[in-house]
């Protein structure tokens, strides 16, 4: 009969820093708890008292890895409060920067964070360039992620932290010669796409049990509206956080969420289960998505490799078919009002609430998808345990942990991949 605990000390994130303390007593996971700090509420202090123009730059500065969806999710929170109606080229810019984003983050998490368990590395610096696959998907990172980046920059003004969207829509717009070097490159990225997804899909990781997914639903598999579909649950987005239950965490700065009572996952495994009929028609032309919807959370990064894909396609297609043209920005209807916004960021769900008062916020919130998907990742942790005992030994109990960590890709997963286990 085993009895230990497994300790990992110092998770480093974007933002803040986790720990993991697993408690096993005679075969049994008594504890499985993720310690999350999370730097995040400092901001949701900080935009109080600015002016609400000001708050989504600012507010973009939670996480360098996702910069661009917490400027969207604030820019549409500001714009609801204010009774603002962006125009449909402003709508069709902001969904272009998040394909940019989900290419970029996308593939940084799968290429260097995920790719060396399928290949059974330590880290992407191991890969042998003598190897003609491991040399191809080396160089094939850079093409995604630079395709990411420059399609960000060409609509938001750069990659990190975006400058050009702005409350009411954008400072300055695409030009037509910029565009199309950005459509070629896109292209230029599309097979490589295609060969990731190939790769994760051929990867026989298998675990999961039986949970409830929650996640924007749309017509053409967009990032930022629709209604969100919840453990069955058709509800707008101003309705979220009446069905959220904040659980305290004790050993955490952090809270866990449940939904209705249930607890729940986000991310792109969530998306491709409950909106995969609406990814863009090449991609599904390409891509056998039979295998959704799935229990099986290393489908998630078989979902974020397919998302790349579908991210690819709707922006070749919205760039050539779209000349972009300069506008004014939406004037306020008011100075003052509550707002919502909700999107998909890479990692899931994404809240976030304002209230403005005479044009300066008094009040802000914030619900990161990682913070939402704590409580199941631990859940997922304690049952992943108990399978491998009493036939396996630690090592192989902490690989297995660290690689269940990176399919979830929460805020933690950089760091996770070197850490080091101290087994008591």
């Amino acid at each position: 009969m085993h009895t230990f605990d497994i300790t990992i000390e110092g998770l480093s994130k974007m933002e803040g820093h986790a720990d993991l303390h697993v408690k096993v007593r005679k075969n049994k996971v008594e504890d499985a708890e993720v310690f999350f700090v999370e730097n995040r509420r400092f901001y949701e202090k900080a935009v109080q008292g600015s002016e609400y123009n000001a708050v989504p730059q600012t507010i973009s500065r939670i996480c360098g890895t996702c910069s661009t969806a917490h400027d969207m999710c604030s820019l549409k929170a500001i714009e609801h409060a204010l009774k603002i109606v962006p125009s449909e080229q402003t709508l069709l810019l902001r969904n272009l920067a998040m394909y940019g984003l989900m290419i970029r983050d996308h593939g940084l998490h799968l290429y260097f964070f995920s790719l060396p368990d399928v290949m059974k590395k330590d880290s992407i610096l191991d890969f042998d360039e003598n190897n003609k696959l491991e040399h191809k998907l080396l160089h094939d990172s850079f093409e995604i992620k630079q395709a990411g980046n420059d399609l960000s920059t060409l609509v938001a003004g750069r990659a990190v932290h975006p400058t050009l969207p702005l409350v009411g829509g954008f400072a300055s717009f695409p030009t037509k010669k910029k565009t199309k070097e950005v459509v070629v490159q896109l292209k230029n990225a599309r097979q490589k796409a295609i060969d990731l997804i190939e790769v994760f899909n051929n990867w026989k990781e298998n675990f999961g049990a039986s949970t409830e997914f929650a996640s924007l639903i749309n017509d053409d598999f967009n990032f930022l509206n629709g209604h969100i579909l919840a453990t069955g649950e058709e509800i707008r987005e101003e309705s979220f956080l009446k069905h959220l239950q904040e659980i305290v965490v004790p050993y955490s700065t952090s809270k866990g969420y449940e939904f209705e009572g249930r607890i729940y996952m986000v991310g792109a495994l969530a998306r491709l289960n409950q909106n995969k009929r609406s990814l863009h028609k090449e991609t599904r032309k390409d891509v056998d998505t039979n295998m959704f919807p799935s229990f099986n959370v290393f489908h998630n990064n078989l979902a974020q490799a397919i998302e790349i894909l579908h991210s690819i396609d709707n922006s070749i297609e919205l760039l050539e078919s779209n000349d972009f043209k300069k506008e004014k920005l939406v004037v306020p209807e008011k100075n003052s009002g509550e707002g919502v916004g909700v999107i998909e960021a890479p990692r899931g769900l994404l809240y976030h609430y304002v209230d403005i008062k005479n044009k300066k916020v008094v009040k802000a919130k914030v619900i990161v998808p990682s913070s939402q998907n704590q409580i199941k990742m631990e859940k997922d942790i304690g049952l992943l345990v108990e399978s491998m005992l009493p036939k396996n030994g630690k090592k192989d109990i902490e690989w297995e942990i660290e690689k269940l960590i990176r399919a979830y890709d929460p805020c933690l997963s950089c760091a996770a991949h070197f850490l080091k286990v101290k087994w008591l």
